[in-house]
């Protein structure tokens, strides 16, 4: 069956793969054979290399995303004033909204937290703990002692791992809060401490939070920062991916002078600079690509040079000009498509067994790509894209048949007299 499609193809067609197996009769062909190889091979390393780092960057970026969202809630409403005592309406008329899965209200303030000599800025937030499972994870990123602990009135406080290491605490230790607002007494304003019992410590593996927050219960906190109500309510909604979309539709649905925000604002220079960072490796890898593509140049000018005589017996015979160039970007093009695929292979092959490749040349080589102290992450994540997969693929192909244009209309150009005159 394949011998009868190969028979029914084009003439072009045929002359053109037929120049893909190049020839061994000469130590010229053997070069260009060797030289068209490597511009094969130069391709598909580009194209894998390319779908590998990608799908690495890809997981990092979803790792850092989730360690960050089992803290922080998808969308935030608040009051202006910094106080929302309506907030049980506000939090039923957001739920009302089909994309809305969970609303816990919240109290955010920053203070300074003092154990013997050391002080740290620290992020507070009043919660409820029952309320803040709907929105968060961070119940489930406790460390060491309970989340059920926060109980109102007995102001108790969960520090974040890095925060409680730094002022050398541990659970059942006291901690002192001091308010950003000072009170007045006759020897003029005096800073307002209050002492809180640390009981536990979570960690959440985004250094920021693990280092500067604490959390605490609702009552507590508005006791602590003088406020009637909290701050506003945190909420989650089904796909996170749409909190920007969900977040604008809030904002035409509720009720109030409020205000919305959604996780991608509260986090807009890390994801601008991620995002930055993730578009010039993607040019940078691309050139590379690009470079291999346009040896193909090299390898289709020699084989033209080598072939003029084919070129003048076919241009004798009435082929075309747009025929000998068809032949010559066959010829190309199937280089760059057979070198395209092999990189796709490659790169998917690895991205998706990176968690196994990784360990075993660590284990080879005796060394640790990321040491758990420093990134807080012990394997190396990858999330493999298939948009970004057909885009390299697309890119990679394009880039050889653009290749194979000048030496593909240097051929047609080609003299059969001249061409013909020594042969």
């Amino acid at each position: 069956m394949v011998q009868h499609i190969v028979k029914n193809l084009p003439y072009e067609w045929l002359v053109g793969l037929r120049y893909t197996r190049a020839g061994k009769r000469s130590g010229r062909n053997r070069f260009i054979s060797f030289i068209s190889t490597i511009s094969m091979l130069g391709i598909g390393l580009g194209v894998a290399a390319l779908i590998i780092v990608l799908s690495v960057m890809n997981g990092f970026q979803k790792e850092v995303r989730d360690r960050m969202l089992s803290v922080v809630a998808h969308i935030e409403v608040f009051d202006p004033s910094g106080s929302a005592p309506a907030w049980k309406t506000t939090a039923t008329e957001a739920l009302r909204n089909p994309a809305v899965k969970g609303a816990a209200p919240y109290v955010d303030g920053q203070a300074m937290i003092l154990h013997d000599e050391t002080m740290r800025g620290v992020i507070l937030r009043g919660v409820l703990p029952e309320e803040e499972r709907k929105v968060s994870e961070v119940a489930d990123k406790i460390k060491v002692g309970s989340w059920d602990d926060l109980r109102a009135g007995e102001f108790n406080i969960i520090l974040g791992a890095a925060l409680a290491e730094g002022l050398h605490v541990g659970v059942g230790d006291k901690v002192t809060l001091a308010a950003p607002e000072g009170q007045m007494t006759p020897a003029g304003v005096m800073p307002r401490l209050k002492a809180f019992r640390v009981v536990g410590i979570f960690e959440a593996g985004h250094y920021e939070y693990d280092s500067g927050m604490a959390f605490m219960q609702l009552d507590d906190a508005q006791k602590f920062f003088r406020l009637s109500a909290p701050t506003g309510i945190r909420l989650k909604v089904n796909d996170m991916l749409k909190a920007p979309q969900i977040a604008l539709e809030l904002s035409r649905s509720l009720s109030g002078d409020l205000l919305i925000r959604d996780w991608s604002q509260q986090n807009r220079n890390y994801f601008a600079a991620v995002k930055t960072e993730k578009t010039m490796m993607f040019i940078i890898l691309t050139l590379i690509v690009a470079v291999a593509a346009f040896n193909l140049v090299s390898t289709l000018v020699m084989t033209v040079t080598d072939k003029q005589a084919d070129i003048a017996i076919m241009r004798t015979l009435g082929a075309s000009q747009w025929s000998i160039m068809k032949i010559f970007m066959i010829q190309g093009g199937i280089t760059g498509i057979v070198g395209t695929l092999g990189g796709v292979l490659l790169g998917i092959a690895v991205a998706l067994n990176i968690d196994v490749i990784v360990p075993a040349i660590e284990r080879m080589l005796g060394v640790a790509f990321l040491p758990r102290e420093l990134y807080f992450v012990s394997s190396l994540p990858s999330d493999l894209r298939w948009p970004d997969v057909w885009q390299i693929s697309v890119i990679a192909v394009s880039l050889a048949f653009v290749a194979t244009l000048y030496p593909s209309w240097k051929a047609s150009r080609v003299k059969p007299a001249e061409a013909l005159r020594y042969e």
